[in-house]
């Protein structure tokens, strides 16, 4: 009986170990940016954002492949600094935000892709479709500490997708591309052990 009980302690010690491993940091709204870019007739680049958005990663430093992010974008946050575009872009013509107020993302994996490089797969889900996407990361970065005691790591992520597979835009691809480049600038941050 009495060895039977040191093993379940040595499980129960290494599974709360390994769970030690996985650290949970949010988004900083404040510091994180959502862009896109998207070409106007063939011949220049309309740019815009998203300035809501909010998520947790769970990020296993000695294991990036068990790490995992969420991710939500309040749609009607979108801004291209024209007022009319963007009201457009709230229609039911493209993002219906009265119908899909946020703009998600899950991972289902993640996976190492060169030195400071990660490749993560997930179910990007807008205009109410659900699609899987993959983003190139650079990063994360080594952690620092603000004065607080807090920690702060930053990454960046891009992808690229057709707007038409989310159903986002019937209008002509001559004249707004059907392709839209997407690039995520994060920054996270993990309270430190005592809260300011």
């Amino acid at each position: 009986m009495a060895r039977k009980a040191w093993i379940l302690v040595l499980a129960m010690g290494l599974a709360v170990a390994a769970a030690a491993q996985s650290e949970t940091w949010q988004l900083d709204p404040a510091h994180t940016a959502a862009q896109f870019a998207v070409r106007h007739m063939g011949i220049s680049t309309v740019r815009g954002n998203f300035t809501k958005l909010s998520g947790t990663v769970q990020y296993d430093p000695s294991d990036p492949s068990k790490s995992s992010i969420e991710a939500t974008i309040d749609a009607a946050s979108v801004d291209t600094r024209v007022e009319m575009r963007d009201n457009d872009l709230r229609s039911p013509k493209f993002f219906d935000v009265a119908k899909f107020p946020t703009i998600t993302f899950k991972s289902k994996r993640v996976e190492p892709a060169g030195p400071g490089k990660l490749k993560v797969t997930g179910d990007l889900t807008m205009h109410g479709v659900t699609k899987e996407v993959v983003l190139d990361v650079e990063g994360p970065s080594e952690p620092i500490k603000d004065p607080r005691g807090n920690s702060h790591m930053g990454a960046s992520a891009t992808t690229t997708i057709n707007r038409r597979d989310f159903g986002v835009g019937a209008i002509p691809a001559a004249v707004v591309s059907e392709n839209v480049a997407i690039t995520l600038d994060l920054e996270l941050v993990k309270q430190g052990a005592t809260k300011q």
